[in-house]
Order: structure tokens, then C-alpha cells, then sequence
């Protein structure tokens, strides 16, 4: 089984559960492909800009802390194996494997879609979560610059926004973080999965490394600004050995709040991680999705409302005692978010803010 160097992803192939055509590689023209095309190359990323009429999701669902989100990317170079967002790319007849990791859409347009949203006379404001499908902050931020534009235009109408990410490329918009924090309008929460670099580039191989993180999540409790870290999601007998390092390790920051998520594997991911323990765990493969079903009732993943986010069982009880244990002895609690909706300001559509 190839593994792609800097990939999460093994293998990229297309999914079957919307009856799309699919792709198929042709045996005779493998054989001679070196010697046309030379030596394969690694997995190349590229972006394509999208222009969506509305940015600003909604939803009902009553296993999350919040009713409306932002995701400006489509895919994420992260290419974390575990990602469930993968699922997404397969509606658009693209592999949630290597295709979610290296066909990347930016929406360019999304601080302006989002004015418009704001400016409606019927909108009533409530924290905006960013980073809660792919990351704002996955390395193609950094020429994008969509999660900034939007942090600004939230510090201009005083709209209250969380943010969760992966990645210290948080700390180029701490300007503005920090005032919004001042103005008690911003949270932010960073993932981390583990405590050794080695088992992060193979999780999650083009995200930040875990000493980078943890060190972010102190930046951010130095400028005053609400930080927790989430150690999500826990993959039973890979990352579990680290809870309690990864709280020690954000307590000597000065982070105090911690969450954690178990590891859920919805529609693709299932047969995309089975394939990653194959390639990397294979001494533990077995193990690993025996103690996942173990919590799901029997499956891969529980799809349904109140108990997908509530794994059961003895290993999840063993794993809540845990992080308990841990987090009174640290001094840890959960976090509390508290933002400001009285501040709200409507923008005009011409970039100035509203008089009434």
C-alpha cells in the first residue's frame, strides 16, 4: 500500500455513494507511465476560487453549541486522516481521500457575502464558529487571507466569532483577535491530538506541530484572549496515551479549559482510516476499530442525533474518568464561553457602518 509522503490520505479514490461515475487506472497504461511521464510525482495542491451566493450557514442540530458557522475553504492541506469533513468533497464527484487534501476551493468573496448577511434588517446576531468543517487557518490563509478579512469585518460591526483550528497561524490575526477579545466578542479553541511531532505528521501532515500549538495557545492567554485547548479527537491505543500530557503541557502556558472529542468516522472516513492503520498501525489495526465499535454500538460511527458526539461504554467511561481525573488535578475546567451580542453594530453595503 503506497503511502503519499506529506499525505494523510493512502489513496484517492472516488466515492460510490452518490452513484457517480467512477475512475478507474488502467493497468497497461501504469505500466508505462514512467517511461512517458517520468517518475510520479507527489500529489500536487491546487486551489480553484468559488463565488457562492451566501456564506453564513445555519443549523439546528442539538449536539452543538452553536446555530450558525463560516467555512471559507472547501478541503484542507492539512490532510488530517480523520478529518469528518472529508465526506463533503464526495458531492462533488471528488475523492474524499487525496482529493479533499489536494483540490482545495477558497471563497474570496466571503467577508462581503457576510456584510451582506449582516446589513439585512432581520438579522440578529449570535457567535459565528469558524473552523468547524476545514481549518481557517490551513496554509493557503496565508495568500487567501478570507479568515483575517472576516475576523475584520466582525471587529468592525462588534459581531461575536469563535474560532478552532489546528494551526499557530492563528497568531498573524492576534491584532485583531486580541481586540476582539478585549471587547468580549472572540474565543478560540486549538486542537491537539498528541505530544510527539513523529505521530502528528501521520495523522495530520501538513497541520502545525504540537509543540507549535500548545506555544500558540500561550500566546493567545498572554494577549488576554479566551483559549482552551481540545484534544480532539482521541483515537483509542494511538493518541490516548497523551491526554494527560497534553493538559500538562497547555497548564504550563497558562491554559486552564480543555475539551475533548472522541474520534468519529462518518461515511468515507471509516474506510479511508481503516486503510491509514493498514499503512501504519498494522500491529494494532484490529485493536483500534474494535474499541471505536466498541463505543459506537457495534459500527463504525453513529450518525444520530444526541448520542453521535456521546460515545458509550466501558472505554468511553474509562476515557471521561480520565480526562476527569486529569483535569481536577490540574485545576482544569470547561470552558465558559461567554460572548457579547449587545454590541452588534449593522454595516451598510457600502463598507460604513449603519447610523440606526
Amino acid at each position: 500500500m503506497k503511502v503519499h509522503k506529506g499525505r494523510g490520505a493512502v489513496s484517492g479514490q472516488a466515492s460510490t455513494r452518490f452513484n457517480l461515475p467512477q475512475r478507474e487506472a488502467d493497468g497497461d497504461w501504469l505500466d508505462s507511465r514512467d517511461d512517458v511521464d517520468g517518475p510520479a510525482r507527489h500529489p500536487a495542491t491546487t486551489v480553484t476560487e468559488e463565488h457562492p451566493r451566501s456564506i453564513l450557514s445555519f443549523n439546528k442540530s442539538p449536539d452543538i453549541p452553536f446555530d450558525r458557522s463560516i467555512n471559507a475553504y472547501r478541503g484542507c492541506e492539512h490532510g488530517c486522516i480523520y478529518c469528518f469533513a472529508r465526506p463533503t468533497h464526495a458531492y462533488h464527484d471528488l475523492s474524499p481521500g487525496l482529493d479533499f487534501e489536494t483540490r482545495l476551493f477558497a471563497k474570496p468573496q466571503a467577508a462581503s457575502l457576510l456584510r451582506e448577511t449582516l446589513a439585512k434588517s432581520g438579522y440578529r446576531p449570535a457567535p459565528i464558529a469558524m473552523g468547524t468543517n476545514t481549518d481557517p487557518y490551513q496554509p493557503i490563509e496565508g495568500r487567501y487571507r478570507i479568515t483575517r478579512a472576516i475576523l475584520g469585518l466582525c471587529l468592525e460591526t462588534r459581531h461575536p466569532v469563535t474560532i478552532t483550528t489546528k494551526s499557530d497561524r492563528v497568531l498573524h490575526d492576534l491584532d485583531l483577535i486580541a481586540e476582539l477579545a478585549r471587547l468580549k466578542l472572540v474565543a478560540v479553541a486549538i486542537s491537539v491530538t498528541s505530544t510527539d511531532p513523529h505521530l502528528s505528521r501521520l495523522l495530520e501532515p501538513r497541520a502545525a506541530t504540537p509543540h507549535k500549538r500548545i506555544a500558540a495557545l500561550g500566546e493567545l492567554a498572554r494577549a488576554g484572549v479566551p483559549a482552551h485547548v481540545s484534544i480532539a479527537p482521541v483515537i483509542p491505543s494511538i493518541t490516548d496515551q497523551f491526554l494527560e500530557e497534553i493538559l500538562e503541557a497547555a497548564s504550563a502556558q497558562g491554559i486552564h479549559a480543555a475539551t475533548w472529542i472522541m474520534i468519529r468516522l462518518p461515511h468515507e472516513v471509516a474506510p479511508l482510516f481503516r486503510e491509514w492503520l493498514d499503512a501504519h498501525f498494522p500491529d494494532r489495526a484490529g485493536k483500534v476499530m474494535a474499541t471505536i465499535q466498541s463505543m459506537r454500538g457495534g459500527r463504525d460511527n453513529d450518525p444520530q442525533f444526541f448520542t453521535r458526539m456521546r460515545p458509550s461504554g466501558v472505554w468511553a467511561d474509562l476515557f471521561r474518568h480520565r480526562f476527569r481525573v486529569a483535569m481536577k488535578r490540574m485545576g482544569f475546567a470547561k470552558p465558559s464561553i461567554a460572548l457579547d451580542c449587545s454590541q452588534f453594530r449593522r454595516p451598510s453595503l457600502d463598507g460604513q457602518l449603519s447610523l440606526l
